[in-house]
């Protein structure tokens, strides 16, 4: 839960203000001006990470302009996508290159109607259908490096001295930009499991 997607930003705040707390004796001679300084600094983190997100997914759906609309346009997507349990990269690749099938998200009237705002405010805009593409293509990723495929090839490597399945990996995955037929396999998510899957730190 505490890199969970929607805690992202407050989490960086959190640790630009830990790694901030290590700089005080270098920022300023005085304790109580360096906390001045670092604070005024912090608290501009918020408006300047928002700025990059919103940019970042206007990019992500192939806008290239800004409108008012276009939070909520973003953010109703991320609901729709949350309450369907809809894979991150997935959606938008789908998204990208016109696949809608596949996952519950597509066969609900939220998306639909969703998608219909989306093309419109698409249309808005100066750019061209193809542009838009070519924009979705340069910001989500056909392929990303999922835990399973990781596992699968240090598996294979470590037990059984086969370095193939990583090194296909690795070069697969060098350019995720790509759109090949060889990196749809390895956007599939894994199996159902019943058992969560777990990461640990440190």
């Amino acid at each position: 839960g505490r890199y969970a997607y929607g805690n992202q930003p407050e989490i960086a705040a959190w640790n630009l203000a830990r790694f901030a707390e290590t700089l005080l004796p270098i920022i300023h001679n005085n304790e109580d001006e360096a906390l001045k300084m670092v604070n005024e600094e912090i608290s501009n983190f918020s408006r300047i990470y928002y700025s990059c997100w919103i940019n970042g997914m206007r990019a992500k759906l192939g806008i290239f302009n800004e409108e008012s609309e276009d939070e909520s346009i973003i953010m109703d997507l991320l609901r729709i996508m949350k309450k369907y349990s809809a894979d991150f990269t997935n959606t938008f690749r789908a998204l990208t290159i016109d696949e809608l099938h596949g996952m519950e998200l597509f066969d609900t009237n939220e998306f639909v109607q969703w998608k219909e705002r989306w093309e419109t405010r698409l249309k808005r805009q100066q750019k061209s259908q193809e542009e838009s593409k070519q924009l979705m293509r340069n910001n989500n990723p056909a392929i990303i490096p999922r835990n399973h495929r990781v596992e699968e090839a240090l598996e294979a490597a470590v037990k059984q001295g086969n370095y193939s399945m990583m090194e296909r990996f690795l070069n697969i995955l060098s350019n995720p930009y790509a759109y090949t037929a060889e990196q749809d396999e390895y956007s599939k998510l894994p199996p159902p499991s019943k058992r969560p899957y777990r990461t640990f730190c440190g």
